[in-house]
């Protein structure tokens, strides 16, 4: 047996009407499935698959926590996962994702794996940015990201000040226009006429 065969849905054999699945998975799920976004977590999924005329609409109902590391101070921490998903699968001559809701299979397979859709799913519902609470982060890693980081605002505030002084010399030269504008514009006039 694979380390993904439980995720496999026969769709070739699957009888007309409404079929319920339901999926616990752990830190093996994250290690096995190797993706880069989350490596540990526990987290439930409940699957509804609507069989009509070899139209299979499956909704997915994900919820739990998974383990990925603070961008702050790299440390692991929990980040509750949410979210409800939609996927088609129709048979036909080739494997082809439609978009990013509908997949088509070849009717030989007949079978679909939904181990990766299920990954992609929780993967999408994390935040882009994942922080530990004001306090929280790793105490040693803080104080090294401050450091770095007071040396560096400096240096930004040079920055944001050549940028004003840009934005005010621009400002100055307003009267004076490129004279490409200039040639477009006479473009669009003689369009007009």
């Amino acid at each position: 047996m694979g380390k993904f065969d439980l995720y496999n849905i026969d769709l070739k054999n699957l009888s007309p009407g409404i079929h319920e699945y339901s999926y616990s998975l752990e830190n093996k799920f994250f290690i096995d499935i190797d993706g880069t976004e989350v490596q540990k977590g526990k987290v439930n999924v409940n699957l509804s698959v609507k069989n009509s005329n070899s139209i299979f609409e499956m909704t997915f109902q994900i919820e739990g926590v998974v383990i990925v590391p603070c961008d702050r101070c790299l440390d692991d921490m929990e980040i509750p996962v949410e979210s409800r998903n939609r996927l088609v699968v129709k048979f036909g001559d080739e494997y082809a994702e439609e978009s990013d809701e509908i997949v088509v299979i070849p009717f030989e397979e007949g079978a679909i794996n939904l181990a990766w859709f299920i990954y992609e799913f929780i993967a999408l519902s994390i935040p882009m940015k994942h922080v530990h609470a004001p306090g929280k982060c790793n105490k040693g890693m803080s104080s090294k990201l401050k450091k770095h980081t007071t040396r560096s605002s400096a240096d930004d505030d040079d920055l944001e000040e050549d940028m004003i002084d840009d934005d005010i010399s621009e400002e100055d030269d307003s009267d004076s226009t490129d004279p490409r504008w200039d040639a477009l514009k006479g473009l669009v006039e003689n369009d007009n006429n």
